[in-house]
C-alpha cells in the first residue's frame, strides 16, 4: 500500500474523499458487471461446446457420405461432376450489444442448389453428401459467431478483473492510506499551532 505525493492539506483531504466515494462506487459497478459478464460467459461456453459437439458429428456424417461417394465414382467423373458449383451463398454480418460487449450474428442465404449434375454417372451418396453439406453451412455460422462470442467476452472480462483489481487492491488503499496521512498530518499541525497559542498566552501572562 502506498501512498500518494500530495501535499497534507485540507483541501487535498476534501478532494481524495471525493474520489475514495467514486472509486468505491465505481469498484461496486464494475465488480456487478465481471459477476454479470462470467455468468453470460459460462451460458455461451455450455451452449458453444455442446453445439460444437453436435456440428463436427454432423462434419463427420458429411465427410463419410463424401468418402462413400468418391469410392463409388471414378475420380474424373466426380470432378466433372463438382467443376461448376450450383448453389451460391451471401454472408451478412450485424452487431448485437451484450453486457457492453460487441458480439456478431451471422446470417446466411443460399440460393440454388447444390446438386446440378447430371444423375446418371454419380451415386446417391454424393447427392446425400452435397446436401448435408449444404445444410450445414448455417449450423458452422452459427458456431463461428458463438465462439466468436465467447472469446471477446473473454477478453472483456480479463480487462473488467484487471480494473477491479485495481481498484481494489491499489486505488482504493491508496486514496485510503493518503486520507488517513493527512488527517494525521492535520491533527499535528493543530496540535503544533494549540502549543504554540499556549506558550505565547503564558508569555503574554508573564509579561
Amino acid at each position: 500500500m502506498a501512498r500518494l505525493n500530495i501535499n497534507p492539506n485540507r483541501m487535498e483531504m476534501s478532494r481524495l474523499k471525493k474520489r475514495l466515494v467514486a472509486a468505491v462506487r465505481g469498484h461496486k459497478l464494475l465488480k456487478d458487471k465481471q459477476d454479470a459478464l462470467i455468468k453470460a460467459f459460462l451460458e455461451r461456453a455450455r451452449e458453444g461446446k455442446r453445439l460444437r459437439e453436435e456440428v463436427e458429428k454432423e462434419l463427420a456424417e458429411c465427410n463419410a457420405s463424401f468418402l462413400l461417394s468418391r469410392a463409388q465414382t471414378l475420380p474424373a467423373m466426380l470432378e466433372q461432376a463438382l467443376m461448376i458449383p450450383g448453389s451460391k451463398s451471401s454472408l451478412s454480418v450485424s452487431w448485437r450489444n451484450v453486457m457492453s460487449v460487441s458480439v456478431p450474428e451471422y446470417d446466411v442465404v443460399q440460393e440454388g442448389n447444390a446438386v446440378n449434375y447430371g444423375f446418371a454417372l454419380t451415386p446417391g451418396s454424393l447427392d446425400v453428401a452435397l446436401e448435408r453439406f449444404s445444410k450445414l453451412i448455417p449450423r458452422l455460422l452459427l458456431l463461428a459467431a458463438k465462439e466468436k462470442a465467447i472469446r471477446l467476452m473473454a477478453v472483456e472480462i480479463e480487462r473488467t478483473r484487471r480494473r477491479v483489481n485495481a481498484l481494489e487492491y491499489v486505488m482504493i488503499p491508496n486514496f485510503t492510506e493518503t486520507i488517513r496521512y493527512i488527517s494525521m498530518k492535520l491533527d499535528e499541525q493543530e496540535r503544533s499551532t494549540l502549543s504554540r497559542l499556549m506558550k505565547i498566552k503564558e508569555i503574554v501572562r508573564g509579561e
